[in-house]
């Protein structure tokens, strides 16, 4: 635990703040206590009416360790000072009985030993006397009190002597690299001038895309929260629990790819998360209008009304039944209730019989009636037809009577279907994601929104608490547009044959965008603060006006005197309507930024439109009108209203049958049209991996963002882990970046004049440029097997020195590596394989993703994507070995192919040419075997567990290897050939 470290200033500084500045406490943002001898200003308490003024407060007091009482936590210190030797807190005191719910998780000895701790501490620091006066607080309330205003969270720095070496190791390779390029391009080899070429293409295009991903992770930082301060300062006892609302919004499409019971556990994690029940919402989109989600989500709801409060009571993790009962663990451990093993087996059993009705309703909807579905009542299911349907919304729980069987209240569940009809674009999944925001809004309004891919469940309960330490700070937390939690999955072979946990790229690149402006956006498991979806800037600290002292004489210009009397008359010129005009005119809209202060005042649209009336054409036009709202957000009056309400709530005096009508209107598929949606508010639409856009949008305007890594997984889900499924996966988000690079929003030429970090776009341009290393890929993969095959090599005969840059080279980017994984905690074997499926990936699904994009959008040729499997066979990992065809195989196949040729060939030749051959052999078998070591997984993948192949891929990869291997073969055999005239035996024995 961290301790109250105090900041002691003079009386003058402490007069200033309240008369001048913000009279609130920087770290807990509470209004300063009015103390004796001490003006008044409006809004002091009246219970001070009656203190005396003595002459002798505030002495000043000289403190070596003035220095120390600085404490770090991204953004603001405490600042507390002196008081006759005792110190005083700035903020008002808080009651002792409401800060005792720490003291619940110790023992009575314990928690007196961690008192009588912090105590000696306090007054080795000086920070607090031994003998403490009656009406002070006691010592445990004076303890929880320090606590309650420590950080929410603190910055973990890196070790010095973990990443020094790492970045010096990566000045020394960016220098050999650059020694080593000079040198492959001042020494050409002429008699393989073409491969040559193309080679130092590839090793150009190489360079430049390890610049683009290395520096980005030049400041990799960690973050730790504090989950008990939050519940100290925001839930206390006797008052409404002060946390913020979350609505969590869960997306799904097709029931019978994605099966209905993986997102009912997704759901019942939400509803079962560890976070007041009034504060959470779970929206579920169904974009396929499928009557089996809309039946399996009425029994979840009902399911739901006995799994929470098991959940609650028991304290289980995860809370999805699916997992809880399917843990290899000892479930009892820590388990002290005596009832919990004969609850838990009821409602194990009580879970199996609802799964068995979940599975029954997938067995009815697997053949759909001639006349469609209907519902129980007898009325056709309106989602029918899923192309053509009105919008639906169901409200499963959160209403009147919907309850426990303990009697508690539950948390809200809303089933969305929205409206489509043919004519009209939507945009998938980020369309989907903005009709949740605009219901989201209308019904319930809550300031933060949770989104989630339907087979992401909430591993860890504490997840929402995790992301309110940093969403939820005084300070830090308005300059937030979200805080991302890495992605983890079940259900992986232990190896990891297809890089499906993306280790690298979660526990390596995204800790290094979490040292600059953040972490780009992955699509789910990501907290948003709902302001940051609506397109406004972040908030603009405002420079303070410079305070007077006595410290300096008037005419210095170190002193701040005189700006302050400067800045005085400037305000007193520009009077009440020029500052609300110089105010107005920062907020620019449609299309452009709009600045929205966190302090401003919140007006209802008829207020806004009375303002009007009284003021001149050319102030009328700088005040924002109802129009711009309605061109801006759509023409929804409730929804504009709630856009205005930064804290979240529903406007007065509305009712839930206008607000569901309400909400019906918003999720009309005309509701976006000539609006800013998918351009500058919520999803971005443009790409097939409209996550990227958004986050980009986010950090183009300024806003910052959080990685979150909890100790315990916050949200886990499911991987496709067959190589098929794997490589269509990675299509999808290449074909993405491709779209982005092909748009308006790429990040080399977008966002220029708003505040995005240099570091930042470099990453950012990592991300839509990747798709293209597929081509110089491919072509450094071939070259090897060409070289063996012709008997040429792209590199002429070393020297002595040549070689040493050669050595300097491996040996950095091996250096690189192990220092990487030092720093960051990734096992090599993780390395290794992202490293291999990169290669994989590389020559097969990026090298179609980079020709489809260019169909796509140079000549409007859509691709479609099936959607991946969310969950696997009955046997373990056995989707592992299930065999899918598609035509991504072909390529890697045959490199696999055309080495194995040329390796044989060139090693026939070298035997056939003698003892001097080998030594020019050794180099092209190397790159060789490099390239079928990272392919080997595919071919694993390929041979599958009863190592058969289909026909079609060996058919197509050996005619394409023999061909090509046939034709090099014709151009230049490997018998030597012979010049001048053609001896043939004469027969005489000479």
């Amino acid at each position: 635990m961290g301790l109250v470290q105090r900041l002691s200033f003079c009386r003058p500084c402490y007069e200033y703040e309240r008369s001048e500045g913000n009279q609130c406490c920087p770290q807990c943002n509470t209004r300063y206590k009015r103390l004796k001898g001490s003006p008044r200003i409006p809004g002091d308490e009246e219970d001070d009416s009656g203190q005396d003024d003595f002459d002798d407060e505030f002495q000043m007091k000289n403190r070596k360790d003035e220095s120390d009482g600085q404490h770090e936590n991204g953004d603001y210190n405490n600042q507390q000072w002196q008081h006759n030797g005792q110190a005083f807190s700035v903020a008002e005191s808080i009651a002792g009985k409401d800060l005792e719910g720490e003291k619940d998780m110790y023992g009575s000895a314990e928690w007196k030993e961690r008192v009588e701790k912090w105590k000696v501490k306090q007054e080795k620091r000086g920070l607090i006397s031994n003998d403490i006066g009656g009406n002070d607080l006691p010592e445990e309330d004076d303890y929880l009190l320090a606590e309650a205003r420590q950080p929410l969270w603190r910055k973990v720095p890196i070790s010095s002597s973990l990443i020094s070496p790492y970045r010096i190791v990566i000045v020394l390779r960016f220098i050999v690299l650059a020694f080593f390029l000079r040198f492959r391009i001042l020494t050409p080899a002429y008699d393989a001038f073409p491969l040559w070429l193309i080679s130092v293409i590839c090793e150009v295009w190489f360079a430049f895309s390890w610049i683009l991903d290395q520096f980005p992770k030049w400041f990799p930082i960690r973050r730790e929260t504090y989950l008990d301060r939050l519940s100290l300062r925001f839930e206390r006892e006797g008052e409404p629990n002060q946390l913020g609302a979350v609505d969590v919004f869960v997306s799904t499409v097709d029931p019978l790819k994605e099966p209905p019971i993986i997102t009912a556990n997704t759901v019942l994690s939400i509803l079962a998360a560890d976070y007041p029940v009034e504060k959470v919402s779970c929206y579920v989109s169904d974009d396929g209008a499928s009557m089996l989600t809309f039946d399996s989500l009425s029994e979840t709801a009902e399911f739901a009304r006995r799994w929470v409060p098991f959940c609650k009571k028991h304290n289980v993790e995860p809370r999805a039944p699916e997992f809880y009962f399917n843990e290899k663990i000892d479930y009892l451990k820590d388990k002290v209730h005596p009832s919990f093993v004969k609850e838990r087996r009821a409602m194990k059993r009580e879970y199996e019989e609802y799964k068995v009705r979940i599975n029954a309703l997938v067995a009815n909807a697997q053949k759909k009636p001639e006349e469609g579905w209907v519902m129980q009542d007898g009325t056709p299911w309106p989602g029918n037809n899923t192309r053509d349907h009105p919008g639906m919304i169901q409200v499963f729980l959160g209403s009147a009577g919907a309850l426990d069987v303990d009697g508690k209240e539950l948390p809200r569940l809303v089933y969305v279907s929205r409206e489509k009809r043919p004519g009209y674009q939507h945009h998938k999944k980020a369309g989907a994601e903005n009709a949740l925001v605009r219901v989201s809004a209308v019904l319930t309004n809550a300031p933060f929104i949770l989104n989630l891919d339907c087979d992401h469940y909430i591993n860890n309960s504490k997840a929402l608490r995790e992301a309110m330490c940093f969403l939820m700070d005084p300070q830090f937390g308005k300059k937030l547009c979200y805080v991302q939690f890495p992605q983890r999955f079940d259900g992986i072979d232990r190896h990891d044959r297809y890089a499906n946990r993306n280790v690298v790229f979660f526990d390596i690149n995204m800790l290094g965008l979490d040292g600059l402006q953040g972490p780009v956006y992955v699509g789910t498991g990501c907290v948003f603060n709902r302001q940051a979806l609506y397109g406004y800037d972040p908030p603009v600290s405002e420079k303070r006006p410079k305070m007077t002292c006595d410290c300096w004489p008037s005419w210095c210009c170190c002193c701040c005197g005189g700006s302050r009397k400067k800045s005085k008359k400037k305000g007193e010129k520009k009077g009440l309507l020029g500052g609300l005009l110089f105010s107005k005119k920062k907020k620019k809209m449609m299309g452009k930024h709009y600045v929205k202060k966190g302090s401003s005042p919140v007006f209802d649209l008829e207020e806004i439109e009375e303002g009007l009336e009284g003021y001149e054409e050319l102030e009328k036009s700088s005040l924002m009108s109802q129009k711009n709202f309605e061109k801006r957000f759509g023409q929804s009056p409730v929804f504009i209203a709630s856009t205005l309400m930064e804290n979240g709530g529903l406007p007065e005096g509305t009712n839930s049958p206008s607000l569901i009508k309400e909400a019906i209107h918003v999720i009309s598929c005309g509701y976006e049209e000539k609006t800013e949606w998918g351009k500058e508010i919520g999803w971005i639409y443009g790409s097939v991996t409209e996550d990227i856009l958004t986050g980009f949008k986010m950090h183009c305007r300024g806003w910052k963002s959080v990685y979150c890594v909890p100790k315990r997984p916050a949200f886990k889900g499911s991987a496709p882990i067959n190589l098929s499924d794997r490589l269509h996966q990675v299509l999808r988000w290449a074909l993405g970046s491709v779209e982005i690079f092909l748009s308006r929003h790429c990040p080399l030429w977008y966002g220029y004049g708003g505040k995005l970090k240099w570091l930042e776009r470099l990453a950012y341009i990592n991300t839509i440029v990747y798709p293209f290393t597929s081509i110089p890929l491919l072509a450094y993969c071939t070259i090897p097997a060409v070289c063996l095959l012709t008997g040429k090599f792209i590199i002429p005969t070393l020297s002595n020195l040549t070689s040493i840059w050669f050595l300097a080279l491996f040996l950095s980017i091996i250096a690189t590596g192990v220092l990487e994984l030092r720093w960051s905690g990734v096992s090599i074997q993780d390395w290794w394989r992202n490293e291999q499926f990169w290669v994989i990936g590389g020559v097969s699904a990026h090298l179609f993703a980079v020709f489809q994009g260019l169909l796509k959008v140079l000549a409007g040729v859509d691709t479609n994507f099936t959607v991946t499997a969310k969950a696997a066979e009955d046997t373990e990992f056995g989707e592992l070995y299930l065999f899918k065809w598609t035509t991504l195989l072909i390529p890697p196949t045959t490199l696999i192919i055309m080495n194995m040729v040329g390796v044989v060939a060139g090693v026939s030749d070298a035997i056939n040419n003698g003892y001097g051959s080998w030594g020019p052999l050794f180099g092209k078998l190397f790159f060789a075997f490099w390239v079928i070591l990272h392919l080997y997984p595919f071919l694993k993948g390929l041979m599958g567990r009863q190592n058969r192949t289909p026909t079609i891929v060996v058919l197509w990869s050996v005619l394409l290897a023999s061909i090509f291997s046939l034709v090099w073969v014709r151009i230049d055999p490997f018998l030597p050939k012979q010049t001048g005239p053609v001896l043939k035996q004469c027969g005489v024995e000479c």
